[in-house]
């Protein structure tokens, strides 16, 4: 909640800080520009909103992302018109992979919008509505604000933002922000109430169902992060005891040091014991579970869509029947108190093959030892961020620390999005220790917000993965064409270049390398990491492969 005192008038830009403060928001992502400057020197002035200067605003954009992945709300300030247009990609990120920020847009004074005046950063044809309209495809609410409803159209923004759980757009004329508004009478009420006649309807429809089943699993996935049911889903499976997997995308939704966690689900690619307890359980219970081509084998499930019980944001369903108005966390608070009343136990699953690490040597380094290695070292306290590619399909099906966490984009899947994500992460809660995968042809298009993560003093460990360009691009098609090469960069130079001050800096070209460079990481907790680890370009994951050959098939590509 936010400590600034609230002031009969307030200023337009006021109450909007203070709306954000009170969503857990402290810090402010993007790039000046003169339609904004004013406004800015509010945000400077606010006790509680650090203004964080990013190099472009794409990069504000992946970095608010990060941030409300975190907290859960972020928060990005653009220039009208140049400024949103190079935010909105990592807009449509937030959107396909439902994550709550707003992204604030100062646009000229109201009145050259009434003169139609030919002012810079637009068109040259008067409309000064454009790029709201592009951004009303990429959002779940926007508002144009003016004096007269600003206050309410800023709530009502928000709320939508946080109902569900997708980014939203306000667009500011500069002489609107300074508007005196009433301050706020009550705080956010985001959220309508549960249905509670078809919340009954459900618990007395899953009631016969789980009394009946031979096997119960459960399968979980991100959308139980993205609307705030991780609780409610910890609770479930400790009173059940199922056995219980995630979608990659939803990794460490779930404790993965559990006995009962059986592994990422990936369909028809997933380690045999993954896919026998999902696909042959009696009843499958999915949680929050959004099926894609990138997180499910290529649609290779091998359970029945129209069975069990599945439990959306807003709606549960017992063998396709849908019940709606149930909230996903409701939902599993029902089931808890259903499965303790049943006394409905499940024995646990069959021990995971324990396989131990290879030691290590001074052979060439291999993705496989990557991933594992990685694993190794994550810690309680470690968020692991990996870019889709290589590193994203190589990491994803092992198993990190108990109280780990993971962000990855396998949905949008917009190369470099990692990078200034972790800049989010990091702000977002400096309790955590982020750790960065991530392909050198993905870190071209971003690495520029090293610099931002260097100036606010951030000591992440940043894994760069050094193999001659576009390994993930070469697995589907064009194993030596040139289009998937990149050029070769000088790595170790540029954290120095960019800003870096007392960086770690490391190389690793064999196992023994890298276990001594993640070692060394480890203990250097109050610098910069930077380590880069070497590869041959045609060393992929299996499962990168096998999702190759199916994105082949649909995309007509030929072998």
């Amino acid at each position: 909640m936010s400590s600034q005192p609230l002031v009969a008038p307030m200023t337009v830009t006021d109450y909007l800080l203070h709306r954000l403060s009170s969503l857990g928001v402290k810090h402010l992502f993007g790039v000046p520009g003169d339609y904004n400057l004013a406004l800015l020197d509010t945000v400077l002035a606010h006790p509680d909103m650090e203004w964080v200067g990013t190099a472009n605003e794409l990069g504000a954009a992946y970095a608010a992302d990060g941030y409300a992945r975190t907290v859960g709300f972020g928060a990005l300030l653009t220039t009208f018109g140049v400024g949103e247009l190079s935010a909105i990609n990592g807009v449509a990120g937030s959107y396909a992979e439902c994550v709550p920020l707003v992204h604030i847009a100062v646009s000229a004074t109201q009145a050259m919008e009434r003169a139609g005046a030919i002012v810079h950063h637009t068109a040259g044809d008067g409309d000064f509505e454009r790029f709201a309209r592009a951004h009303a495809q990429v959002t779940c609410a926007h508002a144009v604000l003016r004096p007269d409803n600003a206050a309410e159209e800023i709530d009502r923004v928000l709320s939508t933002a946080i109902r569900e759980s997708r980014p939203v757009y306000l667009r500011l004329p500069a002489d609107v922000a300074s508007a005196p508004v009433s301050p706020p009478r009550a705080p956010l009420a985001p959220n309508d109430a549960p249905n509670e006649t078809n919340v009954a309807a459900f618990l007395a429809a899953a009631r016969p169902r789980l009394r009946a089943a031979s096997s119960v699993a459960v399968l979980a996935d991100f959308l139980v992060d993205r609307f705030g049911a991780r609780d409610q889903l910890a609770r479930f499976l400790a009173a059940g005891g199922f056995p219980h997997a995630t979608l990659s995308m939803g990794k460490t939704v779930v404790d993965e040091g559990n006995p009962r966690f059986v592994g990422v689900y990936t369909g028809a690619f997933s380690e045999p014991r993954t896919r026998l307890v999902i696909d042959e359980a009696n009843l499958l219970i999915r949680a929050g579970v959004l099926l894609a081509d990138t997180t499910s084998g290529g649609f290779t499930q091998g359970f029945d869509l129209e069975s069990g019980i599945d439990l959306g944001p807003t709606t549960a369903a017992v063998d396709g029947k849908v019940f709606e108005n149930v909230p996903l966390a409701t939902a599993l608070a029902g089931l808890t108190e259903l499965v303790t009343e049943l006394r409905i136990t499940s024995g646990a699953p069959a021990e995971a093959p324990v396989s131990a690490r290879r030691p290590a040597t001074d052979g060439p380094l291999t993705q496989s030892y990557l991933w594992d290695a990685v694993a190794a070292a994550t810690r309680p306290t470690t968020t692991l961020l990996a870019e889709q590619g290589t590193s994203f399909f190589g990491i994803c099906t092992r198993r990190l620390a108990s109280g780990a966490r993971f962000i990855g984009q396998p949905l949008w899947g917009s190369i470099g999005y990692t990078l200034p994500a972790l800049l989010g992460a990091q702000l977002a809660d400096p309790s955590r220790r982020c750790v960065l995968l991530i392909g050198d042809g993905s870190a071209q298009l971003t690495i520029q917000e090293l610099g931002t993560i260097a100036r606010h003093g951030l000591t992440p460990i940043i894994i760069l993965v050094n193999n001659g360009g576009y390994t993930v691009e070469r697995v589907i098609h064009g194993a030596r064409a040139s289009y998937n090469d990149i050029g070769a960069w000088n790595w170790a130079a540029l954290p120095a270049a960019l800003g870096v001050r007392n960086g770690l800096i490391l190389g690793a070209h064999t196992a023994r390398e890298l276990d001594d460079a993640l070692t060394q990481a480890g203990r250097a907790s109050d610098r910069l990491v930077f380590i880069e680890a070497f590869t041959d370009m045609d060393d992929a994951p299996e499962l990168l492969a096998k999702i190759a050959a199916g994105v082949r098939t649909r995309n007509g590509i030929p072998d």
